[in-house]
């Protein structure tokens, strides 16, 4: 077989007029479909780089009988052609192969892809076939293009990317729902003399485990270089078997010295509007797709985000609209509750019509970092909700001042004497500072539509669910 420079499917469909019809080009993917006659197959081949499959038309007198039984769905194929426009409709060009060489065979008798139409719950148990799928292949590329446009947008804008720990002593959230990391014998671990774990001989010489959040150590970023993201994976190990919920999954955190509550709500609108935009830029295809074949309010849903101002109000507001609503909620709502995905997804779809920031949330449940106000009750938190998913982003002003985050710590049963790093920013040269986390599945949720977590990460660990 001549060997020729590979050219992308996605390449050659964007860019086919300068590459010119009668150009002898190489191509290579996995094949989706195979049908024919006696004279002639069409083979549809993706490559993954795009959604839309290029057919390659084979004249069957051609090539040798025993190849051309080898090609069947889901194999693995190399093809050399030509450029023709396409004389069928949906397609601009195909390809008239002139050779195919067959890298993998798929069994049609066992290949798990063989028809279409599978549902997103058989999809999950083969977690390592399914990206080959149109619908995985284009949530798999929207989930690229959001990493990158996240990492554009804070570069562009001056952050740093900081590296939190994936290993950590502290529990940011107070949860305690953590993956324990250690090396002692599960069998026969060290005890003290009171019979406990002796943790002093652990690989760390103390309890670790993997994080839950970076954003304390983001702090301590952010009061040295003023402006940190953070973007990697944290666990969390609640037995929540819910289509909003995973044990690893990935979080952005930015932390921002001199920047107010208010600073905070502006630049989560501005980044939130940012991501969605570049979704829709630059994701035509794979939302297309997405809009046609799961959500057909999806693209209009985007667009309701890039082109409405967010709704900014208190909680106490938001409770005394939900109250007078007239609306019957399965979780009553009073002054002090924390809000449900209902509560949240009324004021945005129905109440206000438009994305919503909430602020000064009673500080009973919130956690103990958060800036305090003045009437002792409320701290300086914020929540932006949108349609369908409710929560998307939570944050804070953080409380910079050392006697009232310690006393706050003492309530809530936090030791200093564990936090005393985090303490120490309090004690050296302290400042007003804010941020937020977005959680990054939450976003890939929003943008394609999906309605369930385990769908937009390639590999979902979920309660008694390691296979991949």
């Amino acid at each position: 077989m001549e060997s020729l420079k590979r050219i992308r499917i996605a390449d050659l469909l964007h860019e086919w007029k300068s590459i010119g019809a009668g150009s002898t080009i190489n191509l290579k993917g996995w094949v989706r479909t195979k049908r024919g006659n006696k004279k002639v197959a069409f083979i549809a081949l993706n490559d993954g780089s795009i959604i839309h499959s290029i057919q390659i038309v084979v004249d069957l007198e051609s090539f040798d009988e025993a190849t051309l039984k080898l090609i069947t769905t889901g194999s693995c194929i190399s093809v050399n052609g030509v450029v023709v426009e396409s004389p069928g409709q949906g397609q601009a060009v195909e390809l008239q192969a002139r050779e195919i060489e067959v890298y993998g065979t798929a069994d049609a008798e066992t290949y798990p892809l063989q028809k279409k139409g599978h549902t997103l719950e058989f999809l999950r148990e083969i977690a390592h076939l399914r990206p080959r799928t149109n619908t995985f292949g284009a949530i798999l590329r929207i989930r690229h293009a959001m990493s990158f446009a996240i990492h554009k947008y804070f570069n562009d804008n001056g952050f740093y990317y900081l590296h939190t720990p994936i290993i950590t002593g502290s529990d940011a959230e107070g949860a305690g729902a953590m993956f324990r990391v250690t090396t002692l014998d599960d069998k026969k671990p060290p005890l003290t003399l009171k019979g406990e774990v002796d943790y002093t001989q652990d690989f760390f010489g103390k309890p670790t485990n993997l994080t839950v959040s970076g954003q304390l150590e983001g702090e301590l970023g952010a009061m040295a270089l003023s402006n940190i993201y953070t973007f990697g994976p944290t666990f969390r190990a609640e037995n929540s078997n819910t289509p909003r919920h995973l044990a690893e999954f990935w979080m952005v955190e930015p932390e921002m010295a001199f920047h107010d509550i208010k600073d905070n709500m502006d630049l989560a609108e501005d980044f939130l509007k940012y991501l969605v935009n570049y979704a829709l830029t630059n994701c035509k295809d794979d939302l297309d797709f997405l809009n046609n074949m799961y959500d057909k309010e999806l693209i209009d849903r985007l667009k309701f985000v890039t082109e409405n101002a967010f709704q900014r109000l208190d909680y106490t507001e938001a409770i005394d609209i939900l109250k007078a609503s007239g609306q019957t909620f399965e979780y009553p709502v009073n002054w002090g509750t924390d809000l449900q995905s209902e509560h949240e997804r009324y004021l945005v779809e129905k109440h206000f019509m438009k994305p919503v920031i909430l602020t000064n949330y009673p500080m009973s449940i919130k956690a103990f970092y958060m800036k305090q106000n003045d009437d002792g009750k409320t701290v300086r938190a914020m929540d932006v909700l949108f349609p369908r998913i409710g929560e998307i982003i939570g944050g804070s002003q953080r409380e910079e001042n050392l006697e009232k985050l310690t006393r706050r710590m003492n309530e809530m049963g936090i030791p200093e004497n564990e936090m005393w790093w985090y303490i120490d920013t309090r004690k050296f040269g302290t400042a007003p500072h804010s941020g937020f986390g977005l959680g990054f599945e939450r976003l890939i949720l929003f943008i394609t539509g999906m309605a369930n977590i385990r769908d937009v990460i390639p590999f979902p660990r979920t309660p008694q669910n390691a296979e991949f």
